[in-house]
This record gives C-alpha cells, sequence and structure tokens, in this order.
C-alpha cells in the first residue's frame, strides 16, 4: 500500500480542533491499514516525528429515508499524537 493510500482525509470537527491543540490529529485512514503504516505515512508525508497513534474503527449511524431504515458507511480512524514542538502547518493556515 502507497504512502498516498493509507490517509484519505483528515477529520475536521469540532472536538478533532479540540485535539488539536493538544498536539493530536484526527484522519480518516484506509480500513486495511495498521498502526505503523499510518505513523510512517504521517511522519513522511508531513514531514513530522509521531509519538503515538491510536486506531479505532467507526460505525455508521442508524438513518431513516422514507420511513425505511438504512446505515451509512462504516470507515476506520486514527488519531496521531505528535512529538511536543512538532505541528503540522497544512492545519495551521500556513
Amino acid at each position: 500500500m502507497m504512502l498516498e493510500d493509507v490517509l484519505i482525509q483528515p477529520v475536521l470537527s469540532e472536538k478533532a480542533t479540540t485535539l488539536r491543540e493538544e498536539g493530536k490529529y484526527v484522519f480518516k485512514v484506509h480500513p486495511g491499514a495498521n498502526k505503523f503504516q499510518i505513523k510512517d505515512a504521517v511522519a513522511k508525508l508531513f514531514s513530522v516525528k509521531v509519538a503515538k497513534c491510536t486506531v479505532m474503527n467507526v460505525f455508521g449511524k442508524m438513518k431513516r429515508q422514507r420511513g425505511r431504515a438504512g446505515r451509512t458507511s462504516s470507515w476506520k480512524k486514527a488519531i496521531v499524537k505528535l512529538a511536543p514542538g512538532e505541528t503540522i502547518k497544512i492545519f495551521e493556515g500556513a
């Protein structure tokens, strides 16, 4: 799996913004990626040092449309903690 295939998109939510103040960045990642691949991809793509990586599966929510029950897609989320003093410039607006 290529480095560009591991990270799908950053998660931009209120909770992710709060975590960013602690040096943690949240990404939507490939379902088959593991912690080591995610740490390596973030370190090489953004030129930062990764201290820790937490990975979790987010199950789809139940939704109803026209009375029929359905479910949104499930996805995999990674919370990456950077070494002290490190930041990802793209998130900071510079």
